[in-house]
């Protein structure tokens, strides 16, 4: 199809916090998060701006890929919340980056990165562009309820970023979205209109465990043996199945209905909690940077986020 990957990178904040660090305020344990997630630690910001991390993750791929910023013909940047609502992150990163190439942010959650994937390869395939640069980055430290145990431990903050070159890696993408804000959600901040019925206020992150789980198990199952039926494959032809890092638990519930071996899907919730649209990003830099991928080898991806959004794609590493 359209576009190969030349470069990656990512970029996490310096403060680690386990679950005993969580136990001090909340009424948890390390115990009952890792059995019911599988999360050990997630990075936090502390003075770290998205637009810091976007930037770090973004000029590791620029580096890795052999190009310069005024190479770029575009920014997409994956995100919920970057340092403001307007302008967006990817304007952020640009200015640091010093280009002036289009730019603009993707909210589909923690589908976003595959969201950025399917409008650059639109780009591509119009001939309207050499290179881009896509970004998962999210800060949801900043809107989760940190009084709330059963959805902030889930949540931790980073980046993860890739440069997008001509190629023909991309052999299937897919996405979708099943209208429904009530499983998870993140109201908008009211300000002080004074015509406004709703009183103004904080707002924070809502998510409804049970629903999210159930719907992610179905969209998973059926979008990966959609991706496999549609391109005349088996589960054991991919070689790499790099699913959203939001829960133990449903990455092994995918696993087992594949029968997959644990090595075809790679973790990392374990140290970063749910980055939301970067953990797909992060996922894949490290598994280069730890040369586990090969050309020539399979790699399938698959998130899901609020909204409810899904979504998958298959490549050919090159």
């Amino acid at each position: 199809m359209s576009f190969k990957i030349i470069g990656t990178g990512r970029s996490l904040p310096g403060l680690q916090i386990d679950n005993d660090q969580l136990a001090e305020f909340l009424d948890t344990s390390d115990t009952w998060i890792v059995s019911r997630t599988g999360i050990n630690t997630r990075r936090v910001c502390q003075d770290e701006a998205m637009t810091h991390l976007a930037t770090e993750a973004a000029g590791q791929a620029l580096d890795k890929a052999g190009i310069i910023p005024p190479d770029l013909d575009m920014i997409l940047c994956a995100t919920l919340c970057g340092d403001y609502l307007t302008p967006s992150l990817a304007c952020c990163v640009a200015e640091q980056l010093g280009v002036n190439c289009p730019a603009m942010d993707i909210n589909a959650a923690c589908t976003g990165f595959l969201y950025t994937l399917s409008l650059a390869a639109a780009y591509f395939d119009s001939s309207r562009a050499e290179h881009i640069l896509i970004i998962g980055a999210e800060q949801l430290s900043n809107i989760a309820d940190w009084r709330d145990r059963s959805s902030c431990v889930l949540f931790g903050d980073g980046a993860g970023a890739c440069v997008l070159s001509r190629g023909s890696a991309l052999k299937y993408l897919h996405l979708g979205v099943e209208g429904n804000p009530a499983p998870l959600n993140m109201p908008v901040p009211r300000g002080n209109s004074p015509f406004s019925t709703t009183a103004p206020g904080q707002k924070f992150l809502t998510m409804d465990g049970q629903a999210v789980y159930k719907f992610a198990t179905r969209m998973l199952e059926t979008e990966t043996r959609l991706a496999l039926n549609t391109l005349n494959l088996s589960p054991e032809d991919v070689d790499w199945y790099l699913i959203h890092q939001a829960n133990r638990r449903i990455l092994d519930y995918v696993r087992q209905k594949l029968g997959l071996n644990a090595e075809k899907l790679p973790m990392n919730l374990n140290r970063y909690g749910n980055t939301s649209a970067a953990s797909i990003p992060i996922l894949l830099d490290e598994l280069l940077d730890n040369g586990a991928i090969r050309p020539g080898q399979t790699i399938f991806m698959s998130a899901f986020g609020a909204g409810l959004t899904y979504g998958a794609a298959l490549l050919e590493w090159e």
